[in-house]
């Protein structure tokens, strides 16, 4: 396996990366700058994903609870179908969804189907809102099998817990619905998760030599955005809260050494030899005018995951770039090309 991938970032502008290994191809999604429509590309290298042309499959509709603020697709194949979870957001975007709580966005989770065997070019079908058991703030859906049974993860808030959002698990009937209800997994309750906000999202498993990694990414999306990790035994009740065990740390933040600031929103794929490659968006710079979630400049990177003499992650930190990425005052064109 070589050390590490050819070029960084594999994409610009794209946060929210999810990039998944198919019959030798690399298919790349992630959250538009727009926020308006879901897009797809594909390329053989990693490396060439940024130049690789990119094809809408879906866009935002003209009203209702999928019109706005399209974000965070994950693509996922399931029993021989592709499947994009995103979230969205209705017509009055930002309410207030708990009592007494701050302004909160008002997403849900949603789920694409395509049957065709290319899903840049295949039909794309909506087949609706997941429901996770309550209505609220809902977004980062991610799923993974596990001995014939699919899962789902995602976040979402509570009335009765502090915070903008929780990790939760259940098993699921069919893609697009579940069959238990939502279990809480992890919450807001260390430092680095309550900085800006108070926030766990963005989860993704990694499954390897009998273990599930569940990485996810705390506090607001600037400076202080970074991963954390829960870890359980993969032959445990995934259901059961008690078989997963929480870091108190962090597992991938910030390197002012190598400039890259505020690194989360993770996937994983594989190298063409089967080794683990950690996806995840960066910025390059401090400096951020207004609303950091608005700051067009998230870049999805990917590097190679190195795992110790006992089979763990060696997580590392964010590499620096090696592709020319904007400034904070240079805009990309819609392909994410300057």
């Amino acid at each position: 396996m070589t050390d590490q991938i050819g070029a960084n970032p594999i994409v610009l502008q794209r946060a929210d990366p999810c990039v998944l290994r198919h019959d030798g191809q690399y298919y790349f999604t992630g959250s538009y700058p727009l926020y308006d429509r879901i897009v797809l590309r594909r390329a053989e290298r990693l490396e060439d994903l940024q130049a690789a042309p990119e094809v809408t499959i879906w866009r935002r509709h003209e009203s209702g609870p999928q019109s706005h603020l399209i974000w965070a697709p994950e693509i996922h194949r399931v029993d021989g179908r592709w499947y994009v979870y995103f979230a969205a957001a209705p017509d009055d975007a930002v309410t207030v969804d708990v009592p007494g709580s701050d302004d909160t966005f008002n997403h849900r989770v949603f789920v694409l189907e395509c049957a065709d065997a290319d899903p840049l070019t295949g039909t794309w079908v909506e087949r609706g809102q997941v429901d996770t058991g309550w209505e609220s703030f809902a977004l980062d859906a991610t799923s993974f099998v596990r001995d014939g049974v699919q899962y789902l993860v995602w976040a979402q808030q509570d009335a009765e817990i502090k915070g903008h959002s929780n990790l939760y698990i259940a098993s699921m009937a069919n893609p697009w619905t579940l069959a238990t209800p939502a279990v809480l997994l992890s919450r807001p309750e260390f430092d680095w998760e309550t900085q800006g906000f108070w926030v766990n999202e963005g989860p993704s498993v990694l499954q390897r030599d009998g273990r599930l990694y569940l990485t996810y990414s705390g506090s607001a999306t600037g400076i202080d955005y970074a991963m954390g990790l829960l870890t359980a035994d993969a032959d445990a009740d995934l259901l059961d809260p008690a078989s997963w065990a929480k870091s108190p740390e962090p597992v991938f933040v910030s390197d002012p050494a190598a400039g890259q600031y505020g690194p989360g929103h993770n996937s994983f794929t594989e190298s063409p030899d089967g080794g683990v490659v950690l996806v995840y968006h960066s910025r390059t710079y401090t400096e951020i005018t207004g609303d950091p979630l608005y700051d067009p400049n998230r870049h999805a990177c990917a590097q190679v995951l190195p795992f110790d003499a006992d089979g763990d992650p060696v997580w590392g930190t964010p590499l620096a770039n090696t592709r020319p990425t904007p400034t904070s005052t240079e805009v990309l064109d819609p392909c994410g090309r300057f």
